[in-house]
């Protein structure tokens, strides 16, 4: 089996844990291929894209995330010609911890719509407690035709309403907790041509690495949860989530 990781962050898995050439390797150990390193604000996507610069099977994305939102976004879109970068974000809504004014949050994700559009990039979407605003301002500016609800945290009804707007799924650790079963509900609904998986490392590692720094190694566990959920072999959720990435972002197959 080989897997790609859709969603890391290796330079915040350098400060908590092992370096990012060392999760890279611990990764492809257990089959874990490829890697999309995700920027939160101008200055680590250009970061992310330093470090997909010199490594085999990484790419970057440039995005400023909510919680970044009030520092502005001057500067992003001179990162979007880079090689390294296939998708703009993660961007979106979080007002859960409102680290950002919600206005400027929606305008930041605006912005970002609109340059996923002008350069033909994927988009990669964080919400959290904002599902109404997230998907009124992506049906408003227009749905990126590869667009990825990064982290899913929904049931079956959010996976429904992304969708229905030609969104992908992705999924994270989160599938794998005791008290998320809706989440585990809207993997089992999302088809298998909208579905993809991640770590979001070093955040949100999956049972059983709760209470540690999360890795890339660790994707094969979130895709395993998937299968078993399903009634699916993992090699049929490796092989489809491979397929799916290597289409969203345009990586080659």
């Amino acid at each position: 089996m080989r897997w790609i990781d859709d969603h890391c962050h290796l330079d915040l898995t350098a400060e908590r844990g092992p370096s990012a050439d060392e999760a890279i390797a611990a990764a492809r150990r257990v089959g874990v291929e490829r890697f999309v390193t995700v920027g939160t604000d101008v200055a680590s996507s250009a970061a992310a894209i330093e470090l997909a610069r010199h490594r085999a099977g990484v790419w970057a994305t440039a995005g400023v995330h909510p919680h970044d939102a009030k520092e502005g976004w001057e500067g992003l879109e001179d990162l979007l010609g880079e090689p390294e970068v296939v998708a703009v974000g993660e961007c979106g809504l979080d007002y859960h911890y409102d680290h950002s004014p919600r206005d400027v949050q929606r305008e930041a994700f605006a912005a970002q719509i609109a340059l996923a559009h002008r350069h033909g990039t994927a988009l990669v979407v964080h919400t959290r407690e904002a599902w109404d605003d997230t998907l009124a301002i992506l049906a408003e500016g227009g749905v990126p035709d590869r667009t990825v609800i990064h982290c899913f945290t929904g049931g079956p009804g959010e996976a429904r309403r992304c969708l229905d707007l030609g969104a992908h799924l992705s999924f994270s650790g989160i599938v794998t907790f005791p008290g998320a079963p809706e989440v585990r509900d809207a993997a089992v609904l999302c088809p298998l041509d909208r579905l993809l998986v991640e770590t979001d490392s070093p955040f949100l590692a999956p049972v059983p690495h709760r209470g540690r720094p999360n890795q890339p190694a660790h994707v094969a566990v979130v895709g395993e949860a998937i299968a078993s959920a399903r009634g699916l072999s993992p090699e049929v959720v490796a092989e489809r989530t491979w397929a799916n990435a290597c289409s969203v972002y345009g990586l080659p197959a």
